[in-house]
């Protein structure tokens, strides 16, 4: 078998992982058309929302936690300072609605480099349920937003979580956001579920108290940079499993900057790759920037048109994503496609930039190098792959950064 031959049976290998994982997140996201009543003897539920800062729809994101169809159920806002913009709007929102079993907690107890973490182990603390739902500030919550947590409970999950689906862009940049978040991480993120291989997500995670204070309560989440990275080994070291929720929830984003959205998914590669190094490692491959120059290269071999070869190849992945979303419901504009294509191609940048430096930035706060390492980092970093990837990103940096 020549080189072409082997480069067109990649690209078709590559083609049909991509079809075969965008049916699977469709049949598992199916939007959903009645909601979901409350369980029968419905137990009480805590939910605890660090805020900070004032993002796109705050307001009504925040208020939606404030409506929800559940008979016992208890908001805490949880802000690191008092002095935060987030923290006159919770306090508009709980005098609007009065009658709301709600708070605001004001502190930040430090358990380790995520200030996220640090945030809401107050409100975990005053949680006097045996089931708690960390949610993101910036998740909109539909009114069956906690029956919907607790159907996916099963007698061997030891968190439950949704992923956030973006909707409500008003730019480009945001549709670029929903091409990374959507079709493409959710996608992926559901095929690892149904394999028996869910991870936690950090949007939006229940869990149950006695299973939490077993592996060390929530300040063990600490252990990691990010809490839901530290959730799954947790889960998975007590011999229990993260399960994703079918049909996850808005995140609605408004304008987004493209800068914004660079940082934020370099954040999250970074992330992964400090996390679970050896699993992130092949996300090099993902996306159809390989495939297409190997499907284009043997059409020219083969005397077959670029542009033929191409538009196939693109169409037949861009179709099965276009596809997903109709299905799922989700957001799907005629700008789409050209996002999706700006997204794979982007892809190996984001892949060389999570390797380039170790720094870890959310909201201001910069996580250091050595605080931003952690076990599955040590692991992987005596390892040949390591190597050869450090050497990679130091000839990107010398030749292209000048550094």
């Amino acid at each position: 078998m020549g080189f072409a031959e082997w480069t067109a049976a990649f690209a078709a290998l590559a083609t049909a992982v991509q079809l075969i994982t965008t049916a699977i997140a469709a049949i598992r996201c199916r939007a959903r058309t009645k909601p979901v009543p409350p369980p029968e003897g419905a137990a009480p539920v805590t939910i605890v929302r660090p805020v900070c800062g004032v993002e796109n729809f705050a307001r009504e994101t925040l208020a939606s936690s404030l409506a929800l169809d559940y008979p016992q159920y208890r908001v805490l806002f949880c802000a690191a300072r008092a002095d935060d913009p987030a923290v006159p709007l919770v306090r508009e929102l709980l005098a609007a609605h009065p009658d709301a079993d709600a708070a605001l907690l004001i502190g930040d107890d430090r358990a380790g480099p995520n200030p996220k973490l640090n945030n809401t182990i107050k409100g975990f603390d005053a949680a006097t349920t045996d089931w708690i739902i960390m949610a993101d500030s910036n998740v909109l919550m539909p009114h069956d937003y906690i029956q919907r947590l607790l159907a996916r409970w099963r007698p061997n999950s030891g968190v439950v979580v949704s992923l956030p689906i973006g909707a409500r862009p008003a730019n480009f940049a945001a549709e670029l956001e929903c091409a990374f978040l959507n079709t493409y991480q959710a996608r992926w993120e559901y095929v690892s579920d149904t394999l028996g291989m869910g991870f936690a997500q950090g949007k939006n995670m229940l869990f149950r108290r006695d299973i939490l204070e077993a592996a060390g309560g929530i300040r063990a989440l600490g252990a990691d940079i990010a809490e839901d990275a530290a959730t799954t080994k947790l889960v998975r070291s007590s011999g229990r499993a993260a399960h994703l929720m079918d049909a996850p929830f808005d995140q609605p984003l408004g304008p987004r900057s493209f800068r914004e959205l660079w940082a934020r998914q370099v954040r999250w590669a970074r992330l992964r790759r400090i996390t679970f190094p050896l699993l992130f490692a092949p996300e090099l491959l993902c996306g159809c920037a390989f495939p297409l120059a190997a499907a284009v290269y043997a059409g020219a071999r083969w005397g077959v048109s670029l542009p033929a070869t191409g538009l196939l190849l693109l169409g037949a992945w861009f179709g099965a994503e276009a596809a997903l979303a109709r299905c799922a419901g989700w957001h799907f504009s005629w700008r789409m496609p050209l996002a999706l294509l700006l997204r794979d191609l982007t892809l190996p940048a984001l892949w060389i930039e999570a390797w380039r430096s170790d720094a870890i930035v959310w909201r201001g706060n910069t996580v250091s190098e050595a605080k931003a390492r952690g076990a599955g980092f040590r692991e992987l970093s005596a390892s040949p792959a390591y190597a050869l990837a450090r050497r990679i990103t130091t000839r990107y940096r010398a030749r292209w950064l000048g550094r």
